[in-house]
């Protein structure tokens, strides 16, 4: 290949991702604004009460949302296996702008009564939905169009996007809280980054159509396509599959532990005002994003074990300590470092859990195989993560939820311990003839 070549293949790929990882980015923007104003509109969609109480409901529905997810996986992964990465993209931002669009809409629960709460569970399952296909079929993207040895940097963008995604909704609610009264915010001031969000995922709408579909994809004979994407195929994989809930366990409840329900912990126990605490998270998480590229960078050099096991190590002996020292942190700049650090051992499993899981299946059952074991353990341990921290929080018994985290965290690192190197043995390299020696 000539370099003139090379370099347009470059630019190739860098705008396929680029448009992907936009997508993405919207995607988790949409999730994200539920948790990020959850401490303005629980109040209308609940009857007055304890504010613990009202967030506990909306905590509630938020990991309902996550209970859609593994059927999000398995319908979007089947059809991304069979009908391309693309189309699966495609539709997973239009589900995604529906949803949101009705929440931006709903009235009250002071003016329809149970119909309010009622019709958010229903947009957060459709949103749901859309986020179980989006994460499989993202991951197999950005996985497969990377170029050969730079896989680790480039799939880790699709944190890169996440956590952008979450620091856009925290940037949204800084806006607002400059520019609105408390009050306003309560009444009606929530509603608009439902609203921006939709009119963002009809934007990407338009950008996801102009994608170029994956090689691996296209290489795919049609009776290959026909019988891609089964739970029967899915099967043949059962050492995959349960290395793909292994891995996600521990990481999925510290990731949701220090980037969701941190904000909320802030507030209500460390006693931190609302501004304050979204200053911290978005500085915290715009540090984090930077990290997840650099970590991938060290994975496609030293491996993507070495990584998962300093996660698996440091996040199971310093998570307690660091809820401990949160407690009593005397200042913002010491809650800001202690989250930090827990966000700097996460990365350890962020920045490349999606090439490690996509390296284990094939191209007929990647998309499916990425997503749905790992929807399905997000679905019981992350999305449960803030509702379980919530409820001990209200009986008194906090702490034993930062005992909960290490714990989860201690049997992914078993998993991790056990597993091979992903990279030395990865099914895109060696389909696409560049096996490693």
């Amino acid at each position: 290949m000539t370099q003139s070549e090379e370099r347009k293949q470059s630019r190739r790929i860098t705008s396929n991702i680029f448009k992907g990882s936009l997508g993405n980015l919207i995607e988790w923007y949409d999730w994200y604004v539920y948790s990020a104003f959850a401490v303005y509109f629980s109040e209308e969609f609940f009857p007055k009460g304890n504010p613990t109480s009202q967030l506990l409901n909306t905590a509630a529905i938020f990991a309902v949302g996550f209970l859609m997810r593994p059927i999000g996986s398995l319908v979007m992964g089947r059809y991304a296996d069979r009908r391309g990465r693309r189309a699966a993209l495609t539709l997973s931002i239009t589900i995604m702008a529906a949803g949101s669009l009705v929440i931006a809409c709903t009235p009250s629960f002071h003016t329809i009564g149970v119909f309010s709460p009622i019709i958010l569970v229903i947009a957060r399952l459709l949103q749901g939905l859309s986020l179980g296909g989006e994460y499989g079929t993202s991951a197999t993207y950005l996985s497969e169009m990377a170029s050969s040895g730079r896989r680790g940097f480039y799939s880790s963008f699709q944190y890169v996007t996440l956590v952008a995604g979450q620091m856009v909704a925290l940037g949204v609610q800084i806006i607002l809280q400059l520019m609105l009264s408390e009050s306003s915010m309560t009444a009606w001031g929530w509603r608009i980054p439902f609203v921006i969000g939709a009119l963002g995922a009809l934007a990407v709408l338009w950008l996801r159509r102009t994608m170029d579909e994956s090689e691996q994809f296209e290489k795919m004979g049609s009776e290959s396509k026909k019988k891609a994407g089964t739970l029967e195929a899915l099967m043949k994989y059962p050492k995959a599959v349960l290395t793909v809930v292994g891995l996600t366990l521990g990481g999925t409840v510290a990731f949701y532990t220090y980037t969701t329900y941190l904000q909320k912990f802030m507030v209500n126990t460390v006693g931190l005002d609302k501004k304050t605490v979204s200053w911290i998270n978005f500085i915290a998480l715009l540090i984090f994003a930077l990290l997840q590229p650099l970590a991938g960078i060290l994975s496609d050099r030293i491996g993507r074990k070495p990584l998962l096991l300093g996660f698996g190590i440091f996040g199971t002996l310093l998570t307690v300590p660091l809820f401990l020292l949160l407690e009593g942190a005397s200042n913002p700049f010491s809650a800001f470092l202690l989250m930090m650090i827990g966000l700097i051992i996460v990365t350890g499993y962020t920045s490349i859990n999606a090439i490690v899981k996509a390296e284990l299946f094939p191209t007929e059952i990647r998309a499916l195989g990425v997503g749905f074991p790992y929807s399905l353990t997000v679905a019981i341990f992350g999305g449960t993560a803030e509702f379980i921290a919530l409820w001990l929080k209200s009986i008194g018994s906090e702490s034993l939820f930062y005992y909960y985290v290490s714990f989860c965290i201690l049997i992914s690192l078993f998993a991790y311990w056990r597993m091979g190197e992903s990279s030395k043995h990865s099914k895109i390299e060696a389909e696409q003839g560049h096996r490693k020696h």
